[in-house]
């Protein structure tokens, strides 16, 4: 499992001074990248593939409020990937200065062809960076009906 630690900064406060959900979603981001950046994916390799990676969704659950003074640690379990790299699964976990996990993320995303705007596999050298990592116990292989598994479609709008 991946950590990354963060101090809770004023601008992470909101107005109940405990620590805002936009910061949740910041410190998430943060971790995502720093585990891709070791995978070798970084601003000047997704660059060169004209690739970036897109958010579907972030379901997070927060279990007890966090307040400035202490770090918090987030963890980062690989827990999806469809068979193409196309489509991946991340889990979260927020830990207090004690170890006590404080809020829970599901989230999910996938590539894109920045020029193209489409969504796109990975290419060979990051999809075997990927199988060489560590997956958690409940890893799957994605696809394209699990990227809807949370979606309630409008009867007036179809999906592609």
């Amino acid at each position: 499992m991946f950590f990354k630690e963060f101090e809770i900064r004023w601008s992470d406060i909101d107005a109940n001074r405990h620590l805002a959900n936009s910061a949740y979603i910041n410190f998430m981001s943060h971790t995502r990248m720093a585990y891709l950046g070791l995978l070798g994916f970084n601003q000047n390799s997704m660059a060169a593939h004209n690739i970036g990676p897109v958010v579907f969704y972030e379901h997070v659950y927060y279990f007890k409020e966090a307040f400035p003074g202490k770090p918090v640690k987030v963890s980062l379990e690989f827990v999806g990937m469809s068979e193409n790299g196309m489509f991946f699964e991340f889990r979260h976990n927020f830990f207090d200065h004690n170890g006590k996990n404080f809020a829970r993320c599901e989230m999910m995303g996938a590539w894109i062809d920045l020029k193209e705007r489409k969504l796109i596999g990975l290419p060979d050298e990051f999809l075997k960076a990927f199988e060489s990592t560590e997956k958690s116990n409940d890893f799957k292989i994605l696809t394209k009906a699990d990227t809807r598994k949370h979606v309630q479609v409008p009867k007036d709008l179809e999906l592609a």
